[in-house]
């Protein structure tokens, strides 16, 4: 599947790093130091430029794309290229973030929005709502493998917070994936001390999402 993201912030950033595993995945991204730091990193075409602009839409590959996802953090700009995605390019689905609570009224089919999908959204049902698909969970929750993809975010209260990954006592079976810092993943090592903010990925074989929580919260 051909996948345009819109907004390589922390959560565009991460959305890119799930999706491209198995589709032809395209980052458009306004601020060119953004773009610069994540090439080579993420495993996406990156585009500098603004995406309220047809033709950079275009350049980007919008008219051959099946879905877009528009998660910059101006709700303006995710609703204008909603707009444009949906009724000037036809994709096929459109998702966009929602960035202020009051704003939710407006994100709707009349601009193109398929899907609304609220800032507090977990990365895991945020890819899930954009894929619209059943397969989705082949790629999230790896069940041929036996395995699971989960998520959990280390804030100050976290027991985990200022502890080294290898300080960690981790349920048997289990890795961690990433660390998202600053929305830029990194591979981690056992020295990686963990901060406030930081946003973990998982892979688990036999453990539950409970047991990821006692063990970081």
């Amino acid at each position: 599947m051909k996948v345009l993201i819109v907004g390589a912030g922390r959560l565009g950033t991460q959305i890119a790093q799930v999706l491209a595993a198995r589709n032809e995945v395209t980052v458009v991204e306004r601020d060119d130091t953004r773009v610069s730091e994540l090439r080579g990193v993420l495993r996406a075409h990156l585009l500098p430029g603004d995406a309220c602009e047809p033709g950079l839409l275009e350049r980007a590959g919008v008219s051959t794309s099946e879905l877009l996802v528009a998660v910059t953090g101006r709700d303006d700009d995710n609703l204008v290229i909603s707009l444009l995605a949906k009724r000037r390019f036809g994709v096929r689905r459109v998702v966009a973030r929602v960035n202020e609570a009051e704003n939710a009224w407006l994100f709707d089919r009349r601009w193109g929005v398929d899907v609304a999908v609220p800032a507090t959204t977990p990365l895991i049902s945020l890819v899930e709502e954009a894929t619209g698909a059943t397969d989705t969970v082949a790629l999230l929750r790896l069940s041929r493998a036996g395995v699971e993809v989960m998520e959990t975010t280390i804030t100050a209260g976290s027991r985990a917070a200022g502890q080294a990954l290898g300080e960690v006592t981790l349920p048997a079976g289990t890795i961690v994936a990433t660390v998202v810092r600053d929305g830029r993943p990194t591979a981690p090592g056992p020295e990686v001390r963990l901060l406030p903010g930081d946003e973990l990925l998982l892979v688990a074989h036999e453990a539950t999402e409970q047991e990821i929580h006692a063990a970081f919260q």
